[in-house]
């Protein structure tokens, strides 16, 4: 059976939020038995309260078919940001009735919120002593109302295994992703991006969406940079010879590079190489080593010391698991 994702609709939602889980999720397929009709996931949307209309913060309201027991259902619950949490926002607790609609979900269901959705998660307890994100406009609101939630207010998103929580509106994508390509691999996950028009792998985190002064207009980018060193991860990438693809100089290159992505110019290189390294585990038999010379890792070793703090298993796991869980389909 597919994989069931339950999306709780909260009045004062967002729809453009609303609509991530819908579209990501039900754009993936089944590309390793070839059947391109074959949906990986089954989307539904549900209410804490009875089906019937659900108010929006646009000028229209939507009709959901669900009530509250559809979450009982679940194997991932999706908790979209609503712009109507009352006390869950104002006093970090829930209502009676989001109390008990929460109730349904049965343990082990993981738990996924899109921005100020990781409210809800924080006032029903399932986020104390964990790591998360949210907005970065409410990161400081939050931490003050949740004190033993551990608030990352830089990134896009935050796995934390059974629950994962993204920084604001379009961050949702971001995680939706990750998920996708977290259960069915890197080719099921990029395929999805390449349907919904958005880049497979997002640079950075929201610290680069915050606003801050104006810099002086800047014509000269990195981005020719960045596609000159994808083209060759594995060979030796040295920051020089990214600046001087902009003709810069180290320096200014190194704060260009932040500013457009968010990161360092090395952090960037390894989240790629962690990313090519793991497409090749999925889809190739390369032996280890080989996969360390290809992604640019060098040697075994420096791919193993990358892929456990990156995802937390060795290469071998990482292969095993992901192989178990196709042929498991």
């Amino acid at each position: 059976m597919r994989h069931r994702v339950v999306v709780l609709a909260l009045d004062g939602l967002l729809p453009f939020e609303l609509g991530i889980p819908q579209r990501i999720f039900g754009l993936a397929r089944d590309s390793e038995s070839g059947d391109r009709d074959r949906k990986l996931y089954e989307v539904v949307t549900c209410s804490v309260r009875p089906p019937g209309p659900v108010a929006t913060d646009a000028d229209f309201t939507i009709s959901v078919e669900r009530g509250p027991e559809a979450l009982a259902t679940a194997d991932t619950v999706v908790i979209p940001s609503s712009y109507e949490l009352g006390p869950v926002y104002e006093e970090g607790r829930l209502t009676d009735a989001l109390a008990t609609a929460l109730a349904y979900i049965r343990p082990g269901t993981r738990l996924v919120s899109i921005c100020t959705g990781s409210y809800v998660l924080a006032a029903a307890g399932r986020l104390d002593g964990r790591p998360a994100t949210t907005h970065w406009s409410s990161a400081d609101h939050f931490q003050q109302l949740f004190p033993q939630v551990r608030v990352d207010p830089d990134v896009l998103f935050i796995d934390d295994g059974d629950v994962l929580t993204s920084a604001g509106v379009a961050a949702g994508i971001d995680l939706c992703l990750h998920i996708v390509r977290r259960d069915h691999g890197t080719a099921v996950a990029n395929d999805v991006a390449r349907r919904t028009v958005v880049p497979p792998h997002r640079d950075g985190g929201q610290a680069q969406y915050i606003q801050r002064p104006v810099p002086e207009a800047q014509f000269a980018t990195t981005t020719s940079a960045r596609a000159w060193a994808l083209g060759r991860l594995d060979r030796p990438i040295l920051l020089r010879d990214m600046a001087q693809q902009q003709s810069m100089s180290v320096r200014t290159f190194t704060r260009r590079f932040r500013e457009e992505v968010g990161i360092s110019p090395g952090q960037w290189l390894t989240q790629q190489r962690v990313e090519r390294a793991r497409g090749l585990l999925e889809a190739t038999d390369l032996s280890i080593d080989q996969v360390a010379r290809e992604s640019g890792f060098g040697t075994a070793t420096s791919l193993r010391q990358h892929i456990q703090a990156a995802l937390g298993v060795s290469p071998t796991v990482y292969r095993r698991t992901f192989r178990a869980r196709v042929a498991g389909r």
